[in-house]
């Protein structure tokens, strides 16, 4: 459709797979399993409730007649009860049964949270795909030195490898996160209108147990190991918060990652992918624009936005529960999990095809490296007999006379030249080569990326290797 607002998540950036999975097919399926599991859970503790009835409703789990459920809900206005009277209109047996002491938040917080469990599961595998790909870089550029900066000023060297490293210590920050987060996703269970259970133990006669034992069995049957223990008519909306806190940090670091690469590749040292027919500018024919970077760091702001929204909407619950939550919840949480989707493809896409420089990277080195080289050369100068002091003062000198060649005058950086023409320094350059490799000035930054992958990062990935998606294919 051309002539209406489509959200450009779904058409353009997150994958099939986390949009299936916030669709009307898997929300309102997944209504029906619940609607199973509670006639079940209540005929095994009694109620009575057929076989008959059970099958009828599990022959139509997925024969939903969206444009009669929509036609229900214009003139009932409430969704739970337009998908309740679709499914009897075809479980004419079964309808009596279906939704029997529950809530409306008994579909729609356990199907919310069901699809909040795949949709973390998702992000884990993109987000070990992630691990995979930059440790494969770190470790194959261990040894190459660049430029580090800080305050974007040439500092003393690193090495491509571990810049990426450090790359790789936030996504790893941010996986060792997301393992309390999935383990604090729990059911709400049924759990009754207000949370108090009674409308289950009207209908079990004031047994206390089997209201106990209807929760659990509803939970096991739902492939969970435990619910909520206390909710109001809502799980606690605090667990909103807690799920988008852990897909922002995501965000951050892909951000971290991102803007690095956009300033790399301002510098021609690194780029991320570019394809055969890719056109970078519709004027400028020339232009390799890091354009996926920059859709990431453009994701990546969004979601950072959005954890101030679900903790005003945790904050603002009154009492059991209000429903100024849900349409700001519609919007939020599904927008949030498909963002950190399209970012993840994206860091997939740019980390399987990065492009290194080696010769710019080591132009650049040789464009500072005379600076950082003094200081070892005072110290042979004065091993040789100069006086410290005095030397220092020379360097400082043609220091600054080889900055004004390179930022007034424009040339090439000539302090080796000017020094290695003063007799005082006259026995140490003849070692210059030496003095001029950049691997003597990377300090034990290579051997700090392979320790860094080897202990924590190798072990992982080989843990969950039959999990790990390197898909990285984008739309657009």
């Amino acid at each position: 459709m051309h002539n209406t607002y489509e959200n450009p998540l779904v058409n353009r950036y997150a994958s099939k797979d986390m949009s299936y999975l916030f669709s009307d097919e898997k929300k309102f399926t997944t209504w029906r399993k619940l609607w199973i599991a509670l006639a079940e859970a209540e005929a095994e503790l009694g109620l009575p409730i057929t076989n008959e009835q059970i099958a009828e409703l599990k022959e139509h789990v997925t024969d939903i007649d969206y444009e009669a459920a929509a036609q229900k809900e214009k003139e009932v206005r409430h969704d739970v009860m337009a998908h309740i009277l679709t499914y009897g209109q075809l479980c004419k047996t079964a309808k009596p049964i279906i939704h029997l002491g529950a809530t409306s938040c008994f579909v729609g917080d356990n199907t919310d949270i069901i699809i909040f469990k795949e949709a973390l599961e998702l992000v884990e595998r993109k987000l070990l795909g992630v691990l995979k790909l930059l440790s494969d870089f770190s470790l194959k550029y261990a040894d190459m030195p660049m430029l580090g900066y800080t305050h974007l000023q040439p500092a003393q060297l690193v090495t491509v490898g571990k810049r990426g490293a450090l790359w790789l210590q936030e996504f790893l920050m941010d996986y060792e996160q997301l393992q309390p987060t999935k383990k604090a996703v729990k059911l709400r269970g049924a759990k009754g209108t207000t949370g108090t259970q009674a409308s289950f133990l009207e209908l079990f006669s004031g047994d206390t147990d089997k209201v106990a034992q209807l929760d659990k069995i509803v939970t096991k049957k739902l492939g969970y190991d435990e619910s909520f223990p206390v909710t109001g008519q809502t799980y606690p909306r605090k667990l909103d918060s807690i799920v988008l806190n852990e897909l922002a940090l995501i965000a951050q670091s892909a951000y971290k990652f991102a803007n690095d690469m956009r300033m790399l590749q301002h510098l021609k040292e690194v780029e991320e992918p570019f394809e055969s027919k890719q056109i970078g500018s519709s004027a400028m024919a020339y232009k390799r624009n890091p354009m996926r970077s920059e859709r990431i760091c453009a994701l990546s702001r969004y979601v950072m936005s959005l954890p101030i929204n679900t903790a005003m909407t945790a904050s603002t619950q009154w009492f059991e529960r209000t429903l100024d939550d849900s349409a700001n919840r519609r919007i939020v949480l599904g927008q949030a999990f498909l963002s950190v989707d399209a970012i993840l493809n994206l860091m997939l896409n740019v980390l399987s095809g990065l492009v290194v420089y080696d010769k710019v990277i080591n132009k650049h080195i040789m464009e500072e490296l005379p600076f950082m080289a003094t200081e070892n050369i005072l110290m042979d100068a004065v091993k040789n007999g100069g006086d410290r002091q005095e030397l220092h003062e020379k360097i400082r000198q043609y220091s600054i006379e080889a900055g004004k060649n390179i930022k007034v005058l424009g040339l090439q950086n000539n302090l080796i030249e000017l020094i290695s023409e003063d007799e005082a320094f006259k026995g140490v350059l003849n070692n210059i080569d030496a003095l001029l490799d950049p691997k003597e000035y990377v300090g034990i930054a290579p051997k700090q990326t392979r320790d860094f992958i080897e202990n924590h990062i190798a072990p992982i990935l080989k843990e969950n290797e039959s999990q790990i998606l390197l898909s990285n294919s984008v739309n657009v």
